[in-house]
């Protein structure tokens, strides 16, 4: 499948790596951390199978992407989609983002605005503002992210692996709705992400998207877990629901972070009704 070019670092250029698939009207899926665009694989089926055209891609550092040693906050982040979008002349889109993912979407329309875009999901996403600051006591401690970050840095592989098992509730989850082989495959892709650009996205999570959420003026669909480990549900969907005006918020009971393998029935049958809605 072909790469996009976004820019250049040194003497070579930084491709992104895409997969457009199918022929109805597009949808976009923007992965999370630290993985790559094979985690949709069960909402691409899923899409395909309903009539819609899907694209997906690994972002800068991530997946089959090129890995340069910057551009890993959301002004570049969201640049490089707009690339995307602006290349294969989407119109009419619909973007989704799953956790880290769902700053590329409220970045991208905070910036860049609707012209082309028609929905937006988010999913286990990060914003409003993970941060806890004075003006946002909702947020998560700073020491939080700076003990993810001296993690990375001391073990990287070993961090990802613990990550993980909390990314799918593994304790709780695994052997039902996760499995070993799932899990390991995660590792597998997240290991071969850029080491730089898996440290340096942790600092781009305290991104603050509550401007970007209020400019947001097309139907949008949250979808969280009540059981998510990694981004609290108070936090970050139910804040995310009240920003949007008019947006539907659907909580999955039980589910991870990484619902949309662990509960993918339910999040893909929540996305095809919002995504039929209005046609």
């Amino acid at each position: 499948m072909p790469y996009l070019a976004v820019g250049k670092e040194n003497s070579g250029n930084i491709n992104l790596y895409y997969e457009d698939h199918g022929a109805g009207k597009p949808v976009v899926l923007i992965h999370g951390w630290p993985l790559s665009g094979q985690s949709w694989e069960k909402q691409t089926t899923a899409l395909l199978a309903a009539g819609f055209r899907v694209i997906t891609y690994d972002r800068r550092g991530f997946g089959l992407s090129d890995k340069p040693t910057s551009g890993y906050d959301y002004d570049t982040l969201a640049g490089d989609l707009h690339q995307l979008i602006t290349r294969l002349d989407l119109r009419e889109v619909t973007l989704a983002g799953f956790s880290m993912g769902g700053g590329e979407v409220a970045r991208y329309l905070g910036k860049y605005g609707s012209e082309r875009v028609k929905k937006a999901a988010f999913i286990a996403a990060i914003p409003p503002f993970l941060l806890k600051t004075s003006d946002n006591r909702l947020g998560v401690d700073g020491a939080v992210f700076e003990g993810i970050k001296q993690a990375l840095a001391a073990d990287r592989l070993a961090f990802l692996s613990g990550f993980l098992a909390n990314f799918y509730n593994v304790d709780v989850l695994g052997g039902k709705l996760i499995s070993d082989q799932v899990v390991q495959s995660s590792w597998n892709i997240a290991s071969g992400a850029s080491p730089k650009g898996t440290l340096d996205c942790v600092s781009a999570w305290l991104t603050d998207f509550r401007k970007d959420l209020a400019a947001i003026n097309v139907p949008t669909l949250v979808v969280h877990g009540d059981a998510d480990r990694i981004v609290p549900l108070a936090a970050s969907a139910k804040r995310t629901h009240e920003a949007i005006k008019g947006s539907q918020l659907v909580v999955l009971e039980g589910a991870p972070h990484g619902l949309n393998w662990t509960h993918a029935g339910q999040l893909n049958r929540a996305l095809l009704e919002f995504l039929g809605k209005g046609n």
